[in-house]
């Protein structure tokens, strides 16, 4: 599975180093269910997506709803298990991430997220994040 890089343009910072991205269904079916936790750095990207659930999990998430061009769309801070989300018919792509993420970086409606492929990075910054196409 390949990971990303989540990134907030507008506010210029990284909400997850190693996000994997589950864009098979049977992949966004299994979800977080039975992990332990998201470790700092890390994250879920689910596509398509409009609404996830923490049936089955023991732990707290974040999660992002961002719609086509991969503006937010709505924000849910520190989803506690067991619960149902709401139903974002905007929405396109869904990131999960540790529970305090967005509220420690800022994140809310109307930020733009990027995607950066992990691949070998030179040294120096990256450039900004690009938001993915349909095929990756």
């Amino acid at each position: 599975m390949r990971l990303y890089r989540v990134i907030n343009l507008d506010r210029g910072v990284v909400l997850a180093e190693r996000a994997r991205m589950a864009s098979r269904a049977r992949e966004r079916l299994r979800g977080l269910l039975g992990s332990e936790g998201l470790s700092p750095g890390e994250g879920l990207i689910l596509r398509p997506c409009w609404q996830v659930h923490t049936f089955g999990m023991r732990y707290p998430i974040d999660v992002l709803f961002l719609d086509a061009k991969g503006i937010v769309a709505r924000v849910v801070l520190g989803m506690r298990p067991g619960r149902l989300s709401p139903l974002v018919l905007r929405s396109r792509t869904v990131v999960e991430l540790p529970a305090g993420v967005l509220r420690e970086t800022g994140t809310r409606p109307g930020d733009r997220i990027g995607f950066q492929p992990d691949f070998p990075r030179r040294t120096g910054t990256p450039a900004a994040g690009t938001y993915l196409s349909r095929r990756d």
